[in-house]
């Protein structure tokens, strides 16, 4: 309640300095909410066809059916962003034990560029640094988490394949380059939304407040996992009760 209280008293400063800033400011914020949804949500299906044969009686089935694998963007979850803000904040910690207040020295000057409520052009080194690792840690988390799913292998195993894809090799370079394109979407996603407090700062002029996107991530991706969890135990129990 204090942070609520402190907020809107920020708020209220920052109207009084610039009505039309605040407004684009809350604005922003509001994009960045929808943004951050489509993304979450956003994925590619990949359609999957089955046909399995059986021995019954002496007599061979052929049984067929049709399904689709789910390619999210956003694979990599909030992961990037607490892992790119690790280390972001590791050069100041550093740097904070050899500065030098009476003498300013190198130490300062890292002290300086690695902080974040710095405006640009010198804050566009940490936030562009910032955009970079976010892009890079949500590459590689996605192919680690891709690779340990071998979907080529579950799929021949079971009897699938994608139509028009060769099983085997030629069904693994197929999905490894889209989901490397995918991944490149939903990276420049995570970097756009890692960069958006200094982007709102930057046009608006609002310093008093702070979009806190990664906050607004976490707490759209549990609210809607939230959801998703309470409709299947609904559409699993037949409950159709206040839905209605």
């Amino acid at each position: 309640m204090a942070s609520l209280a402190e907020n809107v008293g920020r708020g209220e400063l920052a109207w009084r300095a610039s009505p039309l800033g605040l407004i684009t400011f809350v604005i922003l914020g509001l994009a960045t909410l929808v943004f951050i949804v489509m993304f979450i949500e956003a994925h590619r299906r990949i359609p999957v066809q089955y046909a399995r044969s059986s021995f019954r009686g002496g007599r061979m089935y052929r049984q067929s059916g049709s399904t689709y694998i789910p390619l999210r963007v956003n694979t990599a979850g909030m992961i990037p962003l607490i892992f790119a803000i690790a280390l972001m904040q590791f050069p100041r910690l550093i740097a904070s034990y050899f500065m030098n207040s009476q003498n300013p020295n190198f130490w300062n000057t890292i002290y300086n560029v690695f902080d974040s409520g710095v405006s640009a052009p010198l804050g566009l080194v940490y936030w562009g640094l910032y955009f970079v690792l976010v892009m890079g840690f949500a590459f590689f988390y996605t192919m680690i988490i891709f690779e340990q799913m071998n979907l080529p292998k579950t799929l021949q195993q079971q009897g699938g394949f994608i139509p028009g894809v060769r099983p085997g090799k030629t069904t693994a370079d197929y999905l490894n380059r889209l989901i490397k394109l995918l991944t490149f979407g939903g990276a420049l996603f995570l970097g756009l939304v890692a960069i958006m407090p200094f982007i709102a700062r930057e046009i608006t002029g609002v310093t008093a407040l702070i979009i806190s996107s990664t906050a607004i991530l976490i707490a759209v991706g549990v609210a809607l996992d939230t959801m998703k969890q309470l409709e299947s135990q609904l559409t699993m129990r037949r409950y159709d009760g206040f839905l209605k």
